[in-house]
């Protein structure tokens, strides 16, 4: 995953290395992937009724407009011609129907019942489980059995709009059609019962479908079977009077149908003696047209699949147009991702969430168990370390910074030489530095190579031992140095990270990320610490032993992230390397969302290749084994799988305040930010910091950390496809000012 060597961005160029800097079509890509995402939860609610489904059913309304011949008729409602007409079922004939199906365990027995029985049903199906379960309804239309319209998710259609009603049986038949090739002109509403509940809102939809083509189907007699009443009940309810007809209903779906299955063969064994015969709506159709002197059926209804009742099933089945089925079979194959792809989501998120909080509890432990021993009486590294270092400082073009950061070193309570590494600066940078007089201070001017070449030439130039390495908009505390070099005390020690804080804390944008370098940074890095797997050394302060450096390579150019390289490399070479929470340094943030979004998505690529570049470490032994099998699994995991994976819990959260739950959703994710809260203050307190910043926290939560995820996102993208990244130079404004003591 190397890169080509990279430089600074000259002024020409600062708007066509932005653009390389933020390919827009990874950018697009990321965002296709996301919204791909959260149209695949959106659709798996949709099927299992979460979204958008209206619960309400109408009741007690007024039948005005609704002709007495359909209130008083029979359960059978057509339309030709346009005009209302109602059937009857003929006598001692049973219409046998099921609502709320199909379902993989129910439906499948009662199709076991019927065929054991050789009777044929007529099964309301909704549309959203016939995509979930294709294979069932593929098995009724074989086996001869009718099936009609229960709207795609069971919502009561006189409260909808005529475009809902459409969109509710449209949505039905393209299922219908992906997957048997066939559409239906049989419609049963869901809460409907017998034709004189029909009312002023309902009639204008049967008349609307009756238009379409469609026959609604009411019934006579209600088994009732949903309340569970016990099987001979269902059996009482199911009876129609003595020698009449009767449309019956039963349930194949929608909880649980065991005494359903236990009574319906008692059920159609007593019909049978008593002479009555099994029908679909078809079937009963036709025996009512041949009774009236029309055309057709022999008064027997049709019988099981492989008999000669195409006839009948002819009267509501039609084959589906050839773009119907492919549109059907396309939304079959989506909901089966979705059906797949949404609870192994959830699997994952869990597994994400647990290690979250794991993390937050182990950081909290760790950090804790750090301060204590850092900062217990008589804590000592060693020796006192006295001696001068040397302070690197690149620069290019940071002309509002240079001054600022020269007069915080100058002012250290550390013998220091400073060694200022001009990268070809056009904004007079150097002669800047020059000007201020200060001593022990050299420019050394190179030709503009790079950041990690101009830290390179300035430990080739360095006099001592212990170089500081810090960026040319930084502040350092007057004992900041100090601080930083006392661990060197130890020889074991090959490098120290300080502590960064963010300067420019007082917008909104410089808040957000102050608050992040405490929580995010500082309680990390004293895990890693005490782990002995520090992941990184930040570039605006951290020190080195010239030599280790020199012996890894130096400042390598294969990474965009120079400092997360060296770092490893010195794990690799058998360094350790702690955490100085008290060498304090104040950094200028990026101050807008564009020039954030450069510097994290080249922190973020730059990581991954580092970690990429040193993947041998895994199999290693000793102090490199032991970052590569426990430092490396820590950051992949919680540096990139888990970023990668929250904006989805995001995602999951918002779904199910709107659709499922709102008020468990809600607690959880106040739950959630409480503990993260819990944490914050923690860390704060550690760093001695304001508690005024976390009042940002859960508007950072909403707004900052979906920019963080996309850029992570983003980098994710850009690595899996093999894109490259130059180094961009970022704006400075020089706001981080004169040197700073604690925080504030």
């Amino acid at each position: 995953m190397a890169v080509p060597r990279r430089r600074h961005a000259t002024p020409g160029r600062i708007g066509r290395v932005g653009r390389q800097a933020v390919p827009r079509p990874r950018v697009i890509m990321a965002l296709v992937l996301l919204l791909g995402l959260v149209c695949t939860m959106l659709l798996d609610g949709y099927l299992r009724a979460e979204v958008g489904n209206d619960q309400r059913v109408r009741s007690n309304a007024s039948a005005d407009t609704v002709p007495d011949e359909v209130l008083e008729g029979g359960p059978i409602l057509s339309f030709p011609g346009g005009t209302a007409r109602s059937q009857s079922v003929p006598d001692k004939t049973i219409v046998l129907t099921f609502d709320d199906g199909p379902d993989p365990e129910w439906s499948e027995k009662v199709l076991d019942i019927l065929d054991e029985n050789d009777v044929s049903g007529t099964f309301f199906l909704v549309g959203s489980m016939i995509s979930r379960y294709p294979d069932v309804v593929r098995r009724m239309v074989d086996e001869g059995d009718e099936v009609g319209v229960h709207t795609f998710t069971h919502v009561d259609l006189s409260y909808q709009s005529e475009a809902r009603v459409k969109r509710e049986i449209a949505q039905t038949q393209l299922a219908l059609a992906g997957a048997t090739g066939i559409t239906t002109t049989l419609f049963r509403a869901p809460y409907s019962s017998r034709t004189d509940a029909i009312d002023d809102y309902s009639w204008p939809v049967y008349q609307r479908l009756g238009a379409m083509g469609y026959t609604s189907v009411f019934i006579d007699t209600d088994s009732e079977d949903w309340q569970l009443p016990g099987v001979s009940k269902i059996v009482e309810w199911a009876t129609p009077e003595d020698g009449e007809g009767a449309s019956v209903l039963f349930h194949d779906a929608g909880g649980d149908r065991s005494e359903t299955l236990a009574a319906l063969p008692r059920y159609i064994k007593k019909m049978k003696a008593k002479g009555y015969t099994f029908t679909t709506v078809s079937g009963a159709q036709q025996q009512a047209a041949a009774a009236a002197g029309g055309t057709g059926g022999d008064g027997n209804g049709p019988a099981r699949a492989g008999s000669a009742q195409g006839d009948a099933e002819q009267a509501a089945h039609r084959t589906a147009d050839t773009a119907s089925v492919w549109e059907g079979r396309a939304l079959l194959a989506a909901v089966a991702v979705a059906e797949w792809s949404v609870p192994a989501l959830a699997a994952v998120l869990a597994v994400v969430g647990v290690a979250v909080l794991a993390r937050f509890g182990m950081m909290l432990l760790l950090a804790r168990r750090h301060h204590r021993q850092r900062n217990r009486r008589g804590f000592s590294w060693g020796p006192e370390v006295t001696g001068p270092v040397s302070v690197i400082v690149p620069a290019y073009n940071e002309k509002e910074c240079i001054a600022h950061t020269l007069n915080s070193l100058a002012a250290s309570t550390h013998p220091i030489e400073i060694v200022l590494v001009d990268d070809g600066s056009t904004d007079g940078t150097a002669e800047i530095a020059e000007a201020l007089g200060l001593p022990n201070v050299r420019v050394i001017r190179q030709e503009n190579a790079g950041k990690p070449a101009a830290l390179n030439n300035g430990v080739r130039h360095a006099r001592y031992d212990i170089v500081v390495m810090m960026d040319g908009d930084t502040v350092f505390e007057p004992d900041a140095v100090h601080q930083l070099v006392q661990p060197f005390a130890d020889p074991g020690i090959g490098a120290v990270a300080g502590n960064a804080k963010v300067g420019n804390r007082s917008t909104m944008i410089g808040a957000w990320q102050h608050i992040e370098y405490v929580i995010g940074f500082n309680l990390d890095r004293r895990m890693y610490d005490l782990l002995r797997c520090m992941p990184t050394i930040p570039g605006a302060i951290g020190a080195f032993r010239r030599q280790a450096v020199l012996e890894a390579g130096g400042m390598s150019e294969d990474t965009l992230a120079e400092d997360t390289d060296i770092t490893i490399a010195l794990h690799r070479a058998g360094w350790r390397v702690v955490y100085a929470e008290h060498a304090r340094a104040w950094t200028e943030a990026p101050a807008s969302p564009g020039q954030l979004w450069r510097q994290r998505y080249r922190w973020s690529y730059g990581t991954m290749q580092a970690l990429w570049k040193h993947r041998r470490s895994v199999t290693d032994r000793g102090p490199s084994g032991r970052f590569g099998r426990v430092g490396m699994p820590l950051v992949v995991l919680f540096q990139i799988v888990t970023p990668v994976f929250a904006p989805l819990i995001d995602v999951f959260t918002v779904y199910a305040m709107i659709f499922v739950d709102f008020r468990a959703s809600l607690l959880a994710w106040l739950a959630v930010l409480a503990v993260q809260l819990f944490c914050a203050a923690y860390a704060f307190r550690l760093d001695r910091e304001k508690y005024r910043f976390l009042l940002m926290l859960p508007l950072q939560q909403l707004a900052y950390r979906q920019l963080m995820y996309l850029v992570l996102i983003h980098s994710c993208v850009t690595a899996a496809t093999g894109g490259r990244l130059r180094w961009q130079k970022l704006k400075r404004t020089g706001e981080v000012g004169a040197p700073r003591t604690g925080a504030s």
